[in-house]
């Protein structure tokens, strides 16, 4: 028989966390009093505490910080960021204009970290089964190659080399000198680098994904944080595009100038005829 005791108890164990303890005038993170944490540790800090439990070193929490710095923004072009410039013109508030830019991010446009973060992890495992890193790296460019795919986190649309690739790796390799990382993901992104150069003849340099698929994967963060990180960092731009969009000003602003056309490839002129159908 169900009781009220019962279904209080159900209720109590509906959601289960470890996460935060919350109870009046108590704020528990991960064991820690909030206000013990509140201007002792830096956002960065925080951001690793809520998602593996505990707190980084400060030689991580730099290195993870350096990461989100990189990440922020890539200009009104970007589709994250025109999204929510032009969804702030409609008149909605910065948090819709926000998430409408965020929404953006998927596979395509913000999931190539995620995806090399992957692809270094299947480098990683052919080592440990014993093959060289450069033989490991040269065999999954060549299979993902043959199978029609692109490199996640190689070469750039824009960027012939990317400012922001090798200030973070350099960090990446200061990190393991000094035994805060291994160095063991820096040297994958780096044999992939090599392994694609020579299959497709030309040089296609490691970019912002590539590297920051780098630092979460030596920081020991699962592919899919590493998405959510990149969420994260960008969010900062998108937050900063929207604001700047709505103290500029601009009603209903649509991708392009109304004095730029777009292409109509659609049937000529035709009336509609009642007899027709």
């Amino acid at each position: 028989m169900v009781t009220q005791q019962t279904r209080e108890e159900a209720a109590v164990a509906w959601w289960r966390t470890s996460i935060i303890d919350i109870s009046p005038g108590h704020i528990q993170v991960r064991g820690y009093p909030i206000e013990e944490l509140i201007g002792r540790i830096s956002f960065p800090d925080m951001i690793w505490l809520m998602l593996r439990g505990g707190l980084p070193t400060p030689r991580q929490s730099r290195l993870l910080e350096a990461a989100l710095v990189a990440s922020v923004d890539h200009g009104p072009q970007a589709p994250g960021i025109a999204i929510a410039r032009m969804a702030i013109t409609c008149g909605i508030g910065i948090n819709s204009a926000m998430a409408s830019g965020i929404n953006a991010l998927g596979d395509v446009h913000g999931g190539a970290g995620q995806q090399c973060m992957e692809f270094y992890a299947r480098i990683a495992a052919r080592t440990e089964s014993g093959a060289a890193l450069q033989e490991a790296a040269t065999a999954e460019v060549g299979q993902r190659l043959r199978e029609g795919g692109s490199i996640p986190g190689f070469g750039h649309r824009f960027h012939p080399i990317d400012p922001r690739a090798g200030r973070l790796l350099a960090l990446v390799d200061a990190a393991a000198a000094e035994g805060a990382v291994s160095g063991r993901y820096a040297a994958i992104g780096r044999a992939v680098e090599e392994a694609l150069a020579a299959a497709k003849r030309k040089r296609l340099p490691m970019n912002i994904d590539g590297v920051t698929a780098v630092v979460f994967s030596e920081l020991g963060f699962p592919p899919a944080l590493g998405r959510g990180l990149f969420v994260l960092s960008r969010s900062v731009g998108i937050l900063a595009h929207s604001w700047e969009q709505s103290c500029q000003g601009g009603r209903i602003k649509g991708p392009m100038p109304p004095s730029i056309p777009y292409t109509y490839d659609g049937p000529p002129l035709r009336h509609f005829e009642e007899s027709a159908g």
